[in-house]
């Protein structure tokens, strides 16, 4: 068992434990940090962190990411990226949308929907845009985009 502030990067972690005082424990509650959830550390400064939950990116403090005990997931669910972070040739399955309204709408009605398969065709030089193959056509998504998009990682490329 280790804290969060001490995670890998885009790894699956379940969490064992908050250990703060009860009002920084219900509001963790309330943004869905909770004991046995599972969380991604996707990005992490000097002062701050922000963690992936089912539905959304938060930005935490380090010292808040030191309070939360996490255990190392052993299943498949380590490969679980955004899909910003594959390469070209990477195939992988959506996991989740984490966009709000409008654009997790969009993204849904351009068929990045749980469960469909992508292929990462091409990449401007600066990752921006991303073209992908999906359900038989290509489409090209923002780097913003893309960020959106929770992905499981096949392991191969074609």
């Amino acid at each position: 068992m280790f804290t969060l502030a001490e995670a890998k990067l885009n790894k699956v972690y379940t969490i064992e434990e908050i250990r703060s005082d009860e009002v920084a424990k219900k509001h963790l509650n309330n943004l869905g940090l909770v004991p046995g959830g599972k969380v991604v550390l996707v990005n992490q400064s000097n002062e701050n962190g922000i963690v992936l939950l089912h539905n959304s990116r938060i930005a935490i403090s380090l010292s808040i990411l030191r309070q939360i005990i996490i255990i190392e997931r052993t299943t498949k669910e380590e490969n679980w990226v955004s899909l910003d972070q594959l390469s070209i040739g990477e195939k992988a399955k959506v996991v989740g949308i984490h966009g709000k309204g409008a654009i997790k709408r969009r993204l849904m009605d351009m068929g990045l929907t749980k469960g469909v398969e992508i292929l990462v065709r091409k990449m401007a030089p600066l990752g921006d845009p991303i073209e992908i193959n999906l359900r038989g056509y290509e489409l090209t998504l923002r780097k913003n985009e893309a960020e959106l998009v929770l992905v499981e990682k096949e392991g191969w490329k074609e």
